[in-house]
């Protein structure tokens, strides 16, 4: 039973902090917010690029091969489709690829 209820407090009080922002902010424009919805997304991506490729390394193993054809596929993708969720699954599925069976 506390294990329940202590669920149920960390669900509500996660809930609220979602929905809070929408109703203090609701009718109302701020620039700094705006930019911060312009800015974060492409810094969030390029910090997630940084984690992942921070322990590439380019003098053992096959020379970060796998991750170069992963990341170009990205691009490749990107350049073509214009969607990124296509363009993050299928550099995935491509590097996954490169990782499982053709640099085994």
């Amino acid at each position: 039973m506390h294990e329940i209820i202590l669920i149920s407090v960390m669900a509500c009080i996660t809930f609220l902090t979602r929905v809070l922002p929408f109703f203090i902010f609701k009718n109302k424009s701020y620039p700094i917010i705006e930019y911060l919805g312009d800015v974060l997304p492409y810094a969030i991506m390029a910090m997630l690029v940084v984690y992942c490729l921070r322990s590439v390394d380019l003098f053992s193993g096959n020379h970060g091969i796998c991750e170069i054809i992963g990341i170009g596929s990205v691009i490749l993708l990107h350049l073509i489709k214009r969607n990124t969720l296509l363009s993050i699954i299928g550099g995935t599925l491509i590097y996954m690829l490169c990782v499982q069976i053709i640099f085994i």
